[in-house]
């Protein structure tokens, strides 16, 4: 129940913040777009977790939530199989786009940015080879295919304004998917209080807006999903 509470609450920012976007960008604004991708974050979650926790892990003695991230991925496939937009409006597409030079630098600038960080907080202990294996896996290809992909489309829908930002389409349902982002790292909800962790806000939802930047420049989302998993994944070499 308490997980429940929390994608509430989470969800309910979400709306807060499209309906003050819906005041500001009146023109462009949709508003069976902004409840779609409010829709899809309830049953995200649902899925990630497992219905909220409620449904025993089938894969009994794993370390990590391997069921509740492939369920998750499957979900958004799923919808990303309707025939309204096509694969290539989600970002599934390898195309990289004309403009994919600058997109390489800030990869390979996030790369090394993180494998630095891996490095200057290594503990010397090593991780599982099941870690190891989730980590490079499932984060970027789980919450890349949602945040990136499903979300994204759904919240571009809603704005359809954009700004050119360093060669990349970026919209206010761009800025919203970041900000979910963050709260679903930072905001908890246990026993009746709710606790928001900034500086987890803060190391989740900025580089989320980097990754939507590669996303938006090349209209795709490998790069987002490999820069997503090096991230995660760095911290289990060192």
């Amino acid at each position: 129940m308490d997980e429940f509470i929390r994608t509430l609450i989470e969800t309910g920012i979400l709306a807060g913040l499209g309906l003050a976007g819906a005041l500001v960008f009146r023109s462009s604004f949709r508003w069976k777009w902004l409840v779609a991708a409010l829709v899809l974050n309830l049953a995200y979650q649902a899925l990630l977790t497992r219905g909220f926790w409620l449904i025993p892990d089938p894969l009994t003695g794993a370390d990590w939530n391997w069921s509740g991230k492939l369920a998750a991925i499957l979900g958004t496939l799923a919808v990303m199989a309707l025939p309204a937009f096509g694969w290539k409006r989600w970002g599934m597409t390898f195309d990289q786009g004309p403009r994919w030079g600058g997109a390489i630098v800030m990869f390979a600038g996030l790369a090394l940015l993180f494998s630095g960080l891996a490095i200057s907080g290594a503990d010397g202990k090593p991780d599982s080879l099941e870690t190891i294996a989730f980590q490079w896996t499932m984060p970027g290809l789980d919450e890349e295919l949602f945040y990136r992909g499903t979300l994204l489309l759904a919240l571009n829908e809603a704005f359809r304004s954009k700004s050119n930002l360093a060669g990349a389409p970026i919209g206010y349902g761009g800025l919203l998917t970041s900000v979910l982002f963050g709260l679903t790292h930072a905001l908890s909800y246990k026993a009746g209080i709710v606790d928001f962790d900034l500086m987890t806000f803060a190391i989740t939802g900025v580089p989320s807006l980097l990754l939507l930047w590669l996303r938006e420049r090349t209209g795709s989302l490998l790069l987002p999903v490999l820069a997503h998993n090096v991230a995660n994944g760095a911290f289990t070499l060192f």
